[in-house]
């Protein structure tokens, strides 16, 4: 008997990508339960969702509680072996969610298995899952290369972009779900990293492919979201211990550079004040464990890294 499946779906307003969504999720080959989250929406999405969608279990929230919390209450809202995290800027090809579960079944061990995303055009990779250098920067992994590139096995695979991502349901409870404390983004991030910990493998399902939108929540390169980005990054550094010992001069050679090319090309310091704010808000938390060697691609030079997050400030995933 196959195992049972959640799609968890968080949307704030843009009704017309949810119902895309929607649509190509009733296209899929693969029994599966829709549980979807209205993230505090003003606009007609959650009216329009239960008119149009019967079958979908909706739930809303009264206002934006980011997109951690949105997602563990779906989560909990939901009783699949198989969790899967879908924005609802993702389209799906109809054998994704077949593609997407189908490794857990062979490897108990399996905790996520990680989708490919394609850009708009389907010609450029948009992420192969994330990837992990050695001051636990995290990367979309392949991101502007072709799509006959995704076969590559470097850089290695850290686990899922949340995007689109399969959790075996004990895995995810194992280690607490997403972390709240982050409002969006590096959330699906630090949960890879996580589950590695804890000894959970990871893989891609280069078969199971979908386009995504990117960034339709916040914005391209908005205030907001670079204020986020940089809220999660220094909520990291903290937790992770990034600005001890020997990585400590490489993490913040990285942040300085960072923050100032935003500087410059943004003309504000949000990625400095949301690192700042990241970094109080772990002040009185338990250090977390870093992952282990297999989940860190070494190879990811200085240099390297700080090219992968220009591909990241070009285009941002939501």
């Amino acid at each position: 008997m196959p195992p049972s499946v959640d799609v968890v779906i968080v949307a704030y307003n843009r009704y017309d990508l949810t119902d895309s969504c929607l649509r190509h999720l009733h296209a899929q080959t693969t029994e599966h339960r829709v549980i979807l989250i209205d993230n505090g929406s003003t606009d007609e999405t959650f009216q329009r969702v239960a008119a149009d969608w019967p079958a979908v279990a909706l739930q809303r929230l009264p206002q934006n509680h980011g997109f951690a919390e949105a997602c563990n209450r779906g989560v909990a809202a939901g009783s699949g072996e198989i969790v899967v995290l879908l924005n609802n800027d993702v389209d799906a090809r109809p054998d994704f969610l077949a593609r997407l579960v189908a490794p857990l079944a062979d490897d108990p061990r399996l905790g996520s298995v990680a989708a490919l995303m394609l850009q708009p055009g389907e010609r450029l990779i948009d992420s192969a899952g994330l990837a992990a250098d050695a001051v636990l920067g995290g990367f979309p992994r392949l991101q502007g290369l072709g799509a006959e590139q995704a076969q590559r096995e470097r850089p290695l695979l850290a686990g899922p972009a949340g995007t689109a991502a399969a959790y075996r349901r004990s895995a995810w409870e194992q280690v607490g779900g997403l972390d709240e404390s982050i409002f969006a983004y590096m959330e699906d991030f630090d949960l890879a990293l996580r589950l590695r910990s804890a000894g959970w493998r990871s893989v891609v399902s280069t078969d199971a492919v979908g386009v995504h939108l990117g960034s339709a929540t916040h914005g391209h390169r908005s205030a907001r979201q670079r204020r986020n980005g940089g809220f999660g990054r220094g909520y990291m550094l903290r937790r992770y211990g990034l600005l001890r010992g020997r990585t400590a001069p490489r993490a913040l050679a990285t942040e300085a550079v960072v923050v100032l090319a935003d500087l410059a090309i943004s003309g504000d310091l949000q990625a400095l004040r949301g690192r700042l704010e990241g970094w109080r808000a772990a002040r009185r938390l338990p250090p977390l464990a870093r992952p282990p060697a297999e989940a860190i691609d070494a190879s990811i030079g200085f240099r390297d890294s700080l090219q992968m997050r220009r591909g990241v400030y070009a285009r941002r995933s939501a």
